[in-house]
């Protein structure tokens, strides 16, 4: 889940010398990227000055993704809720969540050639998969096999009660977009709606579902890393994680995971 380390150590290995694949990044940059150029545009041309410079084509619009600031992403994304708050309509919703697991399910079927390219293209000798955490809910078949042949799977699990306590924390003062699995949201919704007395979702308040739904999701998750984890992977906790400060820290701790599970 976010918070846990991936990226953190993904910059890490960049220092030194790591081909850093963002599968967010790539999502924003080529499989989503003119979808959100059209829901931004949509919303400008509401404008009627900007409408009558987009139609002369005397302005234009683009992203500006960066692999720390996913910013278009998540907008694109965006919380289920009341539009006149910022909220997405549900069918919007669902159509957008839809459009973002395709994406990265295609980002994640670009690893191999990726690893070519970092390899063979710009000599780099070894690569990270900074895989967003959304990865276990996408229920596409191949997908976890595919990178287990070509990578070394790496679950990132917090350490104990108190750090997941904390992550779900940091996740509820900054309510961010997310991805769900289709049943699992429709549940999420019905339940809150019956909790808040409230009828349509398009009465929800994005953010205060956002981080009523966030435990949940977070708790939903777990199994699914461990079922991955499991036969495929290898674990390591949070704390773990917090502790690697260069390249020699981290290989030392893909051998400690490794012989860890060995033991098992």
């Amino acid at each position: 889940m976010s918070g846990v380390g991936k990226t953190h150590l993904s910059k890490t290995m960049r220092r030194y010398n790591w081909f850093h694949y963002s599968g967010d990044y790539r999502i924003g940059t080529r499989y989503l990227d003119e979808t959100i150029l059209d829901s931004i545009k949509q919303e400008a041309m509401r404008i009627p000055f900007l409408k009558e410079l987009l139609r002369k084509d005397w302005i234009y619009i683009r992203n500006n993704i960066k692999v720390d600031d996913l910013g278009p992403v998540l907008s694109y994304v965006g919380k289920l809720g009341n539009p006149e708050l910022g909220g997405v309509p549900l069918g919007a919703f669902q159509q957008r969540q839809a459009l973002y697991r395709q994406a990265e399910i295609n980002a994640m079927r670009d690893v191999p050639e990726f690893i070519r390219k970092a390899r063979e293209i710009y000599g780099y000798q070894h690569f990270v998969n900074d895989v967003g955490g959304s990865l276990c809910d996408m229920e596409e078949p191949g997908i976890i096999e595919l990178l287990a042949e070509h990578s070394l799977i790496l679950y990132i699990q917090a350490t104990g009660a108190d750090e997941e306590a904390e992550l779900i924390r940091r996740a509820q003062d900054d309510p961010k977009p997310l991805y769900f699995r289709p049943a699992f949201l429709q549940r999420q919704v019905q339940t809150y709606l019956q909790e808040q007395g409230l009828q349509y979702a398009a009465q929800m308040d994005p953010d205060d579902f956002t981080r009523w739904v966030f435990p949940h999701l977070f708790h939903s998750r777990i199994p699914h890393y461990e079922a991955i984890a499991r036969p495929l992977g290898y674990t390591v906790t949070s704390l773990e994680v917090n502790q690697v400060r260069d390249e020699a820290d981290f290989l030392a701790l893909l051998e400690l995971a490794i012989s860890r599970k060995q033991w098992d």
